[in-house]
């Protein structure tokens, strides 16, 4: 952990508590459930605890509309009337068109053409436009242009202090539903919901430690956090696609620099097999990002929390049964 840079406005439980009361009409509080099953014993002893935060029971599939609500609720009404435009490879677009029809406004998004069928309709649904992108970098000059041309308010995927401040409404809840933690695993992309969510959970449990996951193939936070600035990735390669922004950004990785006390990495495979496990003991489907926490708790991490009592953040679900049936292993094993 490091020290607090002293031009960053860091959340503070008072307005964290204030943003959980203004964005709880349009979330889910989600719930905390122990998991003490026959695999998990095998893999971490049954001396280990271990709570999962279960966010992919959100509104709209992931915890992105605490930080979406957080952003549009702040805009002007004549703001707000104009629109909103987001950039995103899936859940973010999807809880921006939710937000939006919640609010009364209409969303124009970018996804990219990788992004999964699904959740481009998911997105359309909701009501947005979508317009898809080839690549990252275009679908952000496409959403610069959108957002100058008709005016739009862009709600970023990750970054700036709202967005923190709606992550962290999450780590409040965990924090708060379940004491004496010894640690947190939270997944990484872009850090907004480790940042955020850190931040809360250092306030009312500093003496739990927080632990980042990132995939191999978009390790951004780690380079960045090698180098003390912000990184940009030449490359991705991973099926977390929800963990995998091409750069870090000033405020959400000074939030991870001051809360994450370790960053981890997993693999494709090791995320797959935490796919499966959470399936086959929990009854979870989740999407490869919403996994990665847990594929730390069962790999990297498995000797350091070994006999603790650990929160696991399950981040989202926006995944359809073809992709989830074609990435997750038939077999019954826990090979990592």
């Amino acid at each position: 952990m490091h020290d607090h840079p002293p031009d960053i406005e860091y959340p503070t439980l008072e307005r964290i508590r204030a943003t959980a009361a203004a964005i709880a009409p349009f979330i889910n509080a989600t719930p905390m459930q122990r998991w003490r099953e026959r695999e998990l014993e095998a893999q971490l002893g049954s001396h280990t605890q271990v709570f999962l935060k279960l966010e992919l029971f959100q509104r709209s599939g992931s915890f992105k509309i605490r930080g979406v609500v957080a952003n549009m609720l702040a805009l002007s009404r004549e703001a707000l009337a104009r629109g909103v435009t987001a950039v995103s490879a899936g859940n973010h677009a999807i809880a921006v068109a939710y937000a939006a029809h919640a609010l009364g406004t209409s969303a124009k998004v970018v996804m990219l053409r990788t992004a999964n069928p699904a959740r481009i309709a998911a997105a359309q649904a909701y009501g947005a436009e979508v317009l898809i992108a080839p690549d990252g970098p275009a679908g952000f000059e496409m959403v610069e242009r959108i957002a100058s041309d008709e005016r739009r308010a862009f709600v970023h995927p990750f970054e700036g202090p709202l967005t923190a401040l709606g992550s962290a409404t999450l780590g409040l809840e965990l924090a708060e539903s379940v004491p004496d933690l010894d640690a947190v695993v939270v997944g990484v992309g872009g850090g907004g919901l480790a940042g955020g969510a850190s931040a809360a959970i250092k306030l009312v449990q500093p003496a739990c430690r927080i632990y980042g996951v990132e995939p191999v193939g978009a390790d951004s936070m780690h380079r960045s956090f090698a180098a003390g600035a912000p990184q940009r990735l030449d490359s991705i390669d991973t099926i977390a696609d929800s963990l995998a922004p091409p750069m870090s950004l000033p405020y959400s990785f000074a939030l991870c620099r001051a809360n994450l006390d370790q960053l981890v990495k997993v693999s494709d495979r090791q995320i797959r097999d935490a796919m499966g496990v959470l399936f086959r003991e929990m009854k979870l489907a989740v999407e490869p990002g919403g996994a990665a926490a847990t594929a730390a708790l069962l790999g990297p991490l498995a000797e350091e929390l070994r006999g603790k009592r650990i929160g696991v953040i399950v981040c989202g679900s926006n995944i359809d049964p073809e992709t989830f049936n074609a990435l997750v292993p038939a077999s019954d094993s826990t090979s990592s």
